[in-house]
């Protein structure tokens, strides 16, 4: 009877989870497509690559420090605290009058968006069963997804209405009502599990050691370095290079998120019950590389030409996304946190990668060179999906 009780409480865990994911999604996504347009107010183009530099290599330095800070002050307590310093930083982003300003928010924003959302990665692994792995963490990210959608549309609308910073305020307002499901849920998401004890050097040299942990590292970077391209720097090709204007831009990449809420739940459960990850990995990796290369060959400013190219891309995406999660989450578990956050820093090392790359392009070469050659990149993953041992 307990442990039927454990189970009803678990899936009630993981359905408040799941609106704090999209409530936090929303709050992201709102100025995830602006901020490179919005630090180009007070800085050149070239100057924002190395923002992003910057902020992501102190976000990787606390990623890898945050497993001690969560087995000295619990992960619930940081979950809380991190809340409150994210708002923070959404809203001196929406205030922000001069360059250090708009600067020291963004790196504050850029931080601890990252760790909040690795808090909960260890709630929704403390409710999971590896059996069911694949279908828990593609609905988590389904909901994550359904504010991706919905933020882009609101967010074009209010930056024609009000400017950026509108968007910076919406999104700090919404942290409100998730810090209220972490007070109100306080006794069922407070950490329950003795945290591995370990070394972080020792932790880097187990996981980079074991090929299946290696190899799902290295194509989860990849789709980071795809993920810097199409947040950071897709948005200015479009809107600065061709010219298309905010109002069409946020249909479209609403219109490109859709792929996330159709396919990674299905995905999942075929993942779980019949194929395993391999074959997803393959396909994603195949619909990304060509993706990338038509965002370089294409010149038109056509609306239908990059909806569909961008919800093509997407496709790819999604599948890499929805595998990526289900593979590492199957052979690890949530006591195992510094292999979580190690796995995480694939954020900020795709980030860095992608804007050094970019600086590097746009020394000699235009923008949309980028794309090709992280096309060419994308190539790579071909080599470490093969490597991968299938579940199935």
């Amino acid at each position: 009877m307990k442990r039927k009780n454990n189970h009803v409480q678990n899936k009630a865990n993981l359905r408040f989870l799941y609106i704090a994911g999209f409530l936090l999604s929303i709050s992201t996504a709102l100025p995830a497509f602006i901020q490179s347009n919005f630090l180009n107010q007070f800085i050149k183009l070239e100057s924002v690559s190395l923002v992003f530099i910057f902020a992501h290599a102190l976000n990787f330095i606390f990623i890898l420090n945050f497993p001690k800070l969560i087995k000295r002050f619990t992960n619930f307590f940081l979950s809380k605290t991190i809340l409150i310093i994210y708002a923070l930083a959404l809203l001196n982003l929406s205030l922000a009058n001069s360059p250090a300003h708009a600067l020291i928010s963004f790196i504050f924003l850029i931080i601890s968006n990252n760790l909040l959302f690795i808090t909960l990665d260890v709630l929704i692994e403390s409710f999971s069963h590896n059996e069911t792995t694949g279908r828990t963490r593609a609905t988590y990210f389904t909901f994550n997804n359904l504010g991706w959608i919905i933020a882009p549309f609101l967010s074009s609308r209010l930056i024609d209405a009000y400017g950026y910073s509108l968007s910076f305020l919406v999104a700090a307002i919404l942290v409100i009502p998730v810090f209220l499901i972490f007070i109100k849920q306080g006794k069922h998401l407070k950490d329950k599990v003795a945290y591995k004890e370990g070394r972080l050097f020792s932790a880097i040299k187990n996981l980079f050691k074991n090929k299946n942990l290696r190899s799902i590292f290295f194509i989860a970077t990849l789709l980071q370095i795809f993920y810097s391209t199409a947040v950071v720097y897709i948005p200015i090709y479009l809107h600065q290079n061709l010219g298309m204007d905010w109002e069409v831009l946020g249909v479209i990449f609403s219109i490109m998120l859709i792929p996330f809420v159709l396919i990674e739940i299905p995905a999942g459960i075929i993942a779980d019950k019949h194929l395993g990850e391999k074959e997803f990995l393959y396909t994603g990796l195949a619909i990304l590389t060509l993706s990338l290369f038509l965002f370089y060959y294409i010149k038109s400013d056509l609306f239908l030409v990059w909806a569909g190219v961008l919800f093509f891309s997407r496709i790819g995406a999604a599948l890499i996304e929805a595998m990526r999660e289900s593979y590492f989450f199957k052979i690890v578990d949530v006591e195992d946190v510094d292999y979580i956050n190690i796995f995480r820093t694939a954020t900020p090392l795709g980030y860095i990668i992608g804007s050094v790359l970019a600086i590097l392009i746009l020394l000699f070469l235009p923008l949309q060179y980028l794309f090709l050659l992280i096309s060419i990149l994308m190539l790579t993953g071909f080599i470490f999906t093969t490597t991968l041992q299938d579940t199935k």
